[in-house]
């Protein structure tokens, strides 16, 4: 008897305890072989190859953080555009040393008063949000 892709995945995952992609994967690497998968995985957990569930989310946030942008924009002219984990890190900073957050909200409260927007923008999402000069969203 011969056992379907999905029983096999499910054999690794209740063996080994991991996810389907992961069952998945080392079963693909071993042409659909139960043992050799089941090899396979062991020897990347011997090596230390898979990451612990942390390091996994905190580099998914990472990445997520560097492809998102924020943009200080007046009308179509770009003034200064940073990804989203330098603004993070400049949150970080201010709480640390509170006269960095003063400067910080002075610049932003100038910019917005100088007609400027702030644009959070995020390729993945297709979306972007924008804090305009004011609500109503007319440049006059």
């Amino acid at each position: 008897m011969t056992l379907s892709e999905l029983e096999k995945i499910d054999q690794l995952r209740q063996r080994l305890g991991i996810g389907y992609r992961e069952a998945k994967e080392a079963l693909d690497q071993s042409q659909g072989d139960v043992v050799a998968a089941l090899v396979l995985i062991e020897e990347r957990k011997r090596r230390g190859e898979q990451d612990p569930p942390v390091w996994g989310r905190i580099r998914t946030l990472v990445h997520k953080g560097n492809t998102t942008r924020i943009q200080l924009k007046k009308g179509d002219r770009t003034l200064l555009q940073v990804p989203a984990t330098v603004g993070a890190l400049g949150v970080v900073g201010a709480v640390a040393f509170p006269a960095l957050a003063v400067v910080g909200a002075a610049g932003m409260v100038a910019a917005l008063a100088s007609k400027c927007s702030l644009e959070v923008e995020s390729p993945e999402d297709g979306d972007s949000r924008c804090i305009d000069h004011d609500n109503d969203g007319d440049d006059d």
